[in-house]
């Protein structure tokens, strides 16, 4: 190898090294300025390896593009550093877009009792950043492409006949370009935001992450729903949280005629009060049928969110259910053959009471977690029965 050769080589590696000093010593300020800023930690954190790679790429093209030609090496080189820089350009920008995505997702916090706005914020800020990544993508892979003579002169070409080629582009990726236009509609018409309560296929689930392209819905009982945005731009959907996260629901119970519903609302009363799952705003117990042999008792109660209106529902269905067990037992649904009298009340001794809480979202660290990650179901469940229908003769 020729003398010339080798003092260019030991050139470049002597500005490779102070490049990378340099990267570190920046890296160094950086970290220091990152004590009172939280935005300079995390670029320092993100941005460190590209930082190096772009000044040890910058400063080895530059001398390597200044000097004489060195042999047929010399140009394919300086044409991949070249195409490197433009990469790692791209890299360090969207670290940035990361960085400024981060420090709008700070400020608002998902953990609060109305988090509404913050979700909605978020969910707007999530799908920003995915397409800000993709246009730098696209943008970097472009530029790499206008740094060969060939592609720039087809571009010219590409650029006359563009209305023909987005014509056919826009035919060939028609479903694709529904679901982006469609994931883009969701964040900005706030439909749907991450951490929604939603009623999607007779399934009962969260919003878990909004894409471009898809939805990812996480059902209560952990498996994952994957649908495309267009489906929620084009089919009816429940949004339990769409204004607010308190919400209803209604314990169903078909009983006898004899039932007194006077006793059976102070027992819902005593259900309710004290309770740490309802919310006060609601609880009031109505006759909604009295048709052939069983009269329909409905429980109507409220709860802040989802989850805990699931486990209000059972405790208090638990509750009514073990009441008329120990107080009318007389007055479990039964079919009439012909009229009489009612039969004897059952014994107080032969009563069971009812436990404290088996619950699925609350009662325990473990199920308030639980809670944060899914909802309980709808409003429309079909209620358990009490018991099974005894046929008395009489």
């Amino acid at each position: 190898m020729p003398t010339q050769t080798w003092q260019v080589l030991v050139v470049l590696a002597v500005a490779a090294a102070g490049a990378w000093l340099a990267g570190i010593l920046i890296g160094a300020l950086i970290a220091r300025l990152a004590r009172r800023s939280p935005v300079a930690a995390d670029f320092s954190r993100r941005g460190r390896t590209p930082l190096r790679a772009l000044l040890v790429l910058a400063a080895v093209t530059l001398l390597l593009d200044a000097a004489p030609v060195l042999g047929g090496w010399h140009q394919p080189v300086v044409r991949a550093l070249g195409l490197a820089l433009i990469a790692t350009v791209g890299w360090l920008m969207a670290v940035a877009v990361f960085v400024v995505a981060d420090l709008a997702l700070a400020r608002y916090d998902v953990d609060v009792v109305d988090n509404r706005h913050a979700r909605r914020v978020r969910t707007q800020i999530s799908l920003l950043r995915r397409l800000a990544v993709v246009v730098i993508g696209v943008l970097a892979a472009a530029a790499m492409l206008l740094t060969f003579p060939s592609a720039r002169a087809a571009g010219a070409s590409i650029l006359a006949s563009a209305g023909v080629i987005s014509i056919v582009a826009g035919l060939a990726a028609q479903t694709s370009l529904a679901n982006v236009f469609a994931g883009l509609q969701l964040a900005f018409t706030d439909a749907i935001r991450v951490d929604d309560v939603v009623v999607v296929e007779d399934e009962w689930g969260r919003i878990e992450e909004i894409t471009l392209t898809y939805v990812v819905v996480h059902i209560w009982d952990d498996r994952r729903m994957v649908l495309p945005s267009t489906y929620f731009t084009t089919t009816p959907f429940e949004n339990w949280t769409r204004t607010q996260s308190a919400v209803l629901g209604s314990v169903e119970i078909d009983v006898d005629w004899s039932v007194p519903f006077e006793q059976m609302r102070a027992e819902l009363a005593r259900l309710l009060d004290g309770n740490d799952l309802w919310d006060g705003r609601v609880g009031i117990l109505q006759v909604t049928d009295a048709v052939g042999s069983v009269v329909r008792v409905r429980a109507l109660v409220s709860a802040k969110d989802g989850p805990t209106l699931f486990d209000l529902r059972c405790h208090v269905r638990e509750g009514l259910v073990v009441w008329l067990q120990r107080e009318h037992g007389y007055g479990l649904p039964r079919i009439r053959l012909d009229g009489g009298t009612p039969p004897a009340q059952q014994p107080r001794s032969s009563a069971v009471a009812a436990p404290e809480h088996a619950a699925l979202f609350t009662g325990s660290s473990e199920a308030r977690e639980r809670s944060r990650a899914f909802t309980g179901p709808s409003d429309h469940e079909l209620a358990d029965r009490a018991a099974e229908p005894v046929v008395q003769a009489h």
